[in-house]
């Protein structure tokens, strides 16, 4: 990307970073982790895909999530406990026979992105598993309580992963 292209897209997400990703990407033909890396940098912190395990252990602690799937066909959405993993013939299982379970290509994550930024009115903090393509593999939100702000609980563990993995 051109830096008058990078200054350009760090303008827009500056000025809307409640944007969609994935939108502003396809728009501005480019990844969505150049979108991410778009974002005032006191809205993201990025570490290396090799915290993919670790991310994803710490994240099996806080309870209700939501995780987000994005394609350009669909929006998948689950809502709820994410399961044990454990790394086994080259994936990281989802260890759980109904609900959410799975098969996950650890090794193409490249980053986790941990994002927390204004999102419809409202604050919102992800985990985005960036792959070596430049993709998001999936998000992880923080959840929310009854009055539809941020888990404290699980805001304060995002946070904490934050300084670990993206120090």
């Amino acid at each position: 990307m051109l830096s008058t292209d990078l200054a350009d897209l760090e303008a827009y997400m500056a000025d809307n970073p409640g944007a969609v990703i994935e939108d502003v990407a396809r728009e501005r033909k480019v990844t969505p982790r150049a979108v991410i890396e778009a974002l005032p940098p006191s809205m993201v912190r990025i570490g290396s895909g090799e915290h993919f395990a670790a991310a994803m252990q710490d994240i099996v602690e806080w309870g209700e999530v939501t995780l987000i799937v994005h394609t350009d066909d669909a929006i998948f959405e689950f809502t709820g406990a994410i399961p044990k993993g454990e790394i086994g013939r080259g994936y990281f299982n989802l260890m759980q026979p109904k609900g959410l379970h799975g098969h996950l290509r650890h090794e193409r994550c490249a980053a986790v992105a941990l994002v927390e930024r204004p999102f419809m009115g409202k604050t919102s903090a992800f985990i985005a598993f960036v792959n070596a393509d430049g993709g998001i593999m999936f998000k992880v939100f923080v959840g929310r309580d009854e009055t539809r702000a941020l888990r404290s609980d699980q805001l304060l563990r995002f946070r904490q992963l934050a300084d670990r993995i993206a120090a």
